[in-house]
């Protein structure tokens, strides 16, 4: 029982952050119709550059961690107005495609500043475990999931409660409705592209406090289809809920199925639930489904 809630305790940090990164890929799918291929790039570029701040200049890491928020959010703002904003009206396949481009620049661009080699946060967490009900928790993942458990919560509230987030919810009902009502719909797509950034980097930099920091990283983006799927494309709530359901269930498969074949149930796990959702609930749990008459 104690491998089993250690399994379930690592798989709710992991899963926590699976759904702050696909809480940015629901947003940017709910409000412009885009699956964004480059959400794994977008949490890589965001480590590099808290760790860069970090390392290279000296600078604290809460100071550090806000900086990248800023220049992520902006980065977010820029991807969207340089590129996407030109492709609007455009076939979904031709932005898509984009998207995939988009992540293979960021990857390149990341390895040509800084290498492919793992680098790893100075110590900024104690090493000293947590001992809680006879089982030892490192203090990252209890940071980690605080934080994403702020991040979560503060995005619930923006979105509910304030006019930017009810815009951006409009934006995400009905685009033309939302035009009608005076909303600047490109202005809500850039936030929505900065918004993902942000999030994306702080998934980005928890994982690398845990992991160390690689362009594998961004492997971690494309386990938000499982999730996204599983949760449905357009619910927020379908994100937080599919993300820790990963997070477990990956989890659980690496410690009692990958000893018994040899390992790589871990990696498979996630897929495995994504087809088997497609096939019996194609919309997710939470997601909406889109009746067409004809």
């Amino acid at each position: 029982m104690e491998l089993f809630f250690q399994l379930v305790i690592t798989g709710i940090v992991i899963g926590s952050i699976y759904a702050l990164l696909a809480l940015g890929f629901t947003l940017i799918y709910k409000a412009t119709d885009v699956v964004n291929f480059a959400q794994g790039e977008l949490l890589l570029v965001g480590a590099y550059i808290c760790l860069h701040t970090t390392v290279t200049y000296n600078v604290p890491f809460i100071a550090a961690f806000f900086l990248t928020l800023v220049f992520t959010f902006l980065m977010g703002f820029c991807i969207e107005k340089i590129f996407l904003r030109r492709m609007i009206g455009e076939p979904i396949i031709s932005i898509i495609m984009l998207t995939i481009g988009l992540s293979s620049v960021l990857r390149a661009i990341v390895t040509i500043i800084w290498g492919t080699d793992t680098l790893t946060f100075p110590e900024v967490f104690s090493q000293a475990p947590i001992v809680v009900f006879g089982l030892s928790i490192s203090q990252v993942y209890i940071y980690s999931i605080f934080a994403v458990a702020i991040f979560l919560g503060l995005f619930t509230i923006f979105f509910k409660k304030s006019k930017v987030g009810v815009a951006m919810r409009a934006v995400a009902s009905d685009q033309q409705a939302a035009l009608s009502m005076g909303i600047d719909v490109k202005r809500i797509f850039a936030l929505s592209w900065a918004i993902a950034a942000v999030v994306s980097a702080v998934g980005g930099i928890f994982l690398a406090n845990i992991n160390g920091v690689n362009t594998s990283l961004s492997h971690f983006g494309l386990k938000v289809f499982p999730v996204v799927i599983l949760g449905g494309l357009d619910s927020i709530i379908g994100a937080i809920v599919g993300g820790l359901i990963i997070g477990i269930l990956e989890n659980l498969a690496g410690g009692y199925i990958d000893p018994l074949i040899g390992g790589g149930a871990k990696e498979l796990f996630p897929f495995v639930i994504m087809i088997v959702v497609l096939m019996i609930k194609p919309y997710g749990l939470f997601g909406t489904v889109e009746v067409e008459k004809v």
